[in-house]
């Protein structure tokens, strides 16, 4: 037998609802706004197949470029054989979320803007650079009597 080729193929687990959570979205995601410029990731909810994005979009984080009545137009990056394309897609509000992949970035520019401003007060320089964890102090190992273990010599027993 043959792969199959269809639009959705290998997709059973990828377009499946999560454990008791079938049936209907939320309001919540009704009410959620989106504007041109935010960061969102795609996932796709099988419940509603309308505007549904193709399997190759799920999982992909992109960027609003057109915001509807029903829909946000995303631009996401594409791998096409040795080369990375831009597309621009337009999927239903069902199958996006906003993503958290900036709020990290926008924590440190808020708390290197907070530092800046009381160093420039207190007169002095601050270093605002992320610095990596340095290895860990050395430690000594106590005695605590460690028992050397031997085999038991084998005896033929007959």
């Amino acid at each position: 037998m043959t792969n199959t080729k269809g639009l959705r193929r290998g997709t059973r687990y990828m377009f499946s609802r999560d454990f008791r959570k079938h049936g209907a979205v939320g309001a919540k995601t009704y009410m959620t706004t989106y504007k041109v410029g935010d960061f969102v990731d795609i996932k796709g909810n099988g419940a509603y197949p309308v505007g549904m994005p193709h399997k190759v979009y799920h999982g992909k984080t992109g960027r609003v470029f057109n915001v509807t009545k029903r829909a946000v137009g995303v631009v996401v990056n594409k791998r096409i054989k040795n080369r990375w394309i831009q597309k621009k897609i337009n999927v239903r509000i069902e199958h996006v979320n906003h993503s958290k992949c900036r709020q990290d970035f926008l924590r440190r520019v808020a708390e290197n803007a907070k530092l800046r401003k009381e160093a420039s007060e207190a007169g002095k320089r601050v270093s605002l650079k992320r610095v990596p964890v340095g290895p860990r102090p050395a430690e000594f190992v106590k005695d605590t009597g460690a028992e050397t273990l031997r085999p038991i010599r084998y005896e033929f027993l007959a």
